[in-house]
């Protein structure tokens, strides 16, 4: 069932990040995706950029996991991944794409990010403003305004 996907995701986030971001300091665990039961993607950040290099590094933090996942750890991109007050407080004015889950429905919207505090972002999307608690945010990116998505 895809609330179990997000479920798992929010808890291998919470076992990964600090694991990563602790040992390799200045280093931020943006999100982490279950692209197959199988795949991770791990999104990492740090002021001076993603290489190749530290994609290595973060492999290596997250050994004890690659006995049950294959692990991809990628820079954010121009559609970098949102998934905290401090990254919705950050995308301000930009526009967003979002994934939320309710008690038995999957909704998806896009807008521009009017305000974001400490619980919930509102949104700028087609039918109005729209007040998003995070907890019901299960993805969420940035929209590359340089490729509209339809």
């Amino acid at each position: 069932m895809t609330t179990d996907i997000y479920a798992k995701e929010k808890t291998l986030t919470r076992e990964i990040a600090p694991e990563v971001e602790q040992r390799l300091p200045g280093v931020e665990v943006l999100a982490v995706e279950l692209l197959s039961p199988g795949r991770v993607c791990v999104y990492v950040d740090r002021p001076e950029g993603v290489d190749l290099a530290l994609c290595e590094r973060v492999t290596r933090v997250l050994d004890s996991y690659r006995g049950t996942y294959a692990i991809d750890v990628s820079s954010p991109g121009p559609e970098r991944p949102l998934r905290t007050a401090r990254h919705f407080r950050a995308a301000v004015g930009k526009t967003v794409q979002l994934k939320t889950t309710g008690a038995d429905s999957v909704r998806r919207l896009r807008g521009d990010v009017l305000r974001a505090d400490d619980h919930t972002v509102v949104i700028d999307a087609a039918g109005g403003e729209c007040e998003i608690p995070y907890d019901a945010i299960v993805r969420a990116n940035l929209i590359d305004e340089g490729r509209k998505e339809s």
